[in-house]
């Protein structure tokens, strides 16, 4: 079968591959034609998915989707099926893997498929189904689907072997064509491929889903293998920096410490970075040392408030005075801070919006990244949010991190926006910061990309 991998156009600043549809590629293309359609990367926007549907005219879509990608996928679905009545939709990623069967209600007759939960083990069973003409589909682990007028969910699995499913697809996705858009805005070196070392999460953050998508236990895979796809592709597609982009790479510090051992003596010349953030109270001065010798040069910290309430809430079990500690612990070891931020949880105020700003100054950070805080369907503060009602006000249209699609109570949209860009300017037009960010731009395309990225987060919104 024709399959083609869609990640949506959307308005997300990192133009970088998508590890989930590379693993879901390598684990069919052994039996079916498969491509990827990177739509940002590309600029396929929702009018010219048409034209680039019809060039692939694949047998079976399927879309990666977060929640912000509901308005390209329910056209793109549209369009398929006005297209091709017999094509076969399928949707995975964070968005059905929080919702299940609501996916379909969504959907409706545009969507055949979904899954929640990962899917490289299903959407084979899936094809495999589909070409022999059968509807068995019980015993596919996550699928979402139509027995008759019932919408059907099956248990989802993890996959405990994570060196079983292989290397995502690199020889289609092509990471070496990318452009300097990546996740963490700057780099160090070029070009870039997110690797990713372990699976699943178990801290019970409120405003994550991360546990639901991914599964709260770590999984691993083994410290060879994912030294094996590094040198593959520093050899095979000339890649120099290494995003490691796992919830928890640091959480098992004994496993960490072995990989970075072993990177250390492939004496390979790279750089990397942790762009999802690194858990704070797994760090040690070892740890520390060992990610410098090995080229990394940036830490990112999701530190989130600068309000002990508010982290409580949040059940982060972190504290401002244990913050400060790490990072101080961080300085001292030599490498550069980037600071993730929320504003707006439920139940701030602008008096504790405040307090995280006057904290994110005060730490010795190199960037700050200020989001407003987005209810993820599946995290304990969106169930707590609509149990008590209070969804009704959320612009699921502009469900970004820039956008305030959440306000809390007692706050207006435009207050919000404007603490975000009072911030922004606080952190970001200091000198040293201003100095120091100059020196860090690459080429005017990096240029270009920072300019549409400022302009997108503190301009138009």
């Amino acid at each position: 079968m024709k399959v083609l991998l869609v990640k949506p156009h959307s308005f997300s600043d990192h133009i970088q591959p998508s590890l989930g549809l590379g693993y879901l590629a390598t684990s069919i293309r052994d039996w079916h034609d498969v491509r990827i359609l990177d739509c940002i990367k590309d600029g396929v926007t929702a009018d010219k998915f048409p034209s680039a549907l019809k060039k692939h005219n694949p047998d079976v879509l399927g879309l990666q989707c977060y929640t912000f990608d509901l308005d390209f996928a329910k056209k793109a679905f549209r369009i398929a099926k006005g297209q091709n009545r017999n094509i076969v939709t399928v949707l995975g990623g964070p968005h059905p893997s929080a919702v299940g069967a609501g996916a379909l209600e969504i959907f409706k007759d545009d969507l055949d498929f979904a899954f929640i939960g990962e899917a490289e083990t299903g959407l084979r069973r899936l094809l495999d189904l589909l070409e022999r003409g059968e509807k068995d589909f019980d015993a596919i682990p996550g699928l979402v689907w139509r027995d008759g007028e019932r919408l059907r969910t099956n248990e989802r699995r993890f996959a405990d072997d994570l060196d079983s499913l292989g290397f995502p697809a690199w020889d289609i996705i092509q990471p070496q064509t990318y452009p300097e858009a990546q996740h963490g805005a700057f780099f160090r070196k070029f070009p870039i491929a997110p690797i990713m070392l372990t699976r699943g999460c178990p801290f019970p953050c409120t405003f994550c889903a991360g546990g639901v998508i991914s599964g709260k236990k770590i999984r691993k895979r083994s410290i060879d293998n994912v030294l094996k796809e590094i040198l593959c592709l520093y050899k095979d597609f000339g890649i120099r920096e290494f995003h490691i982009i796992d919830d928890n790479f640091t959480m098992d510090t004994s496993y960490a410490k072995g990989f970075l051992r072993k990177l250390k003596g492939l004496n390979l010349d790279i750089s990397w970075a942790v762009p999802n953030g690194v858990r704070m109270d797994t760090l040690d001065e070892e740890m520390l040392r060992l990610m410098k010798e090995t080229g990394l040069y940036l830490i990112s910290l999701g530190i989130e408030s600068g309000s002990d309430r508010v982290l409580r809430d949040m059940r982060k079990n972190m504290t401002v005075s244990r913050i400060r500690e790490c990072v101080r612990l961080i300085n001292k070891a030599g490498i550069d801070i980037a600071g993730f931020f929320i504003l707006g949880f439920p139940a701030e105020t602008e008096e504790t919006i405040r307090d995280t700003i006057r904290f994110s100054l005060e730490l010795g950070l190199v960037r700050a990244n200020y989001f407003t805080y987005l209810p993820f369907p599946g995290s304990e503060s969106y169930k707590d949010l609509r149990r008590r009602g209070e969804l009704d006000g959320v612009d699921w249209q502009h469900f970004y991190f820039m956008n305030a699609a959440y306000v809390p109570k007692g706050m207006t949209r435009k207050t919000l926006k404007g603490l975000q860009r009072i911030a922004f300017a606080k952190f970001y037009l200091r000198p040293r910061i201003i100095i120091y960010n100059i020196r860090s731009i690459k080429s005017f395309r990096h240029l270009l990309f920072l300019v549409r990225r400022f302009f997108r987060w503190i301009v138009k919104n």
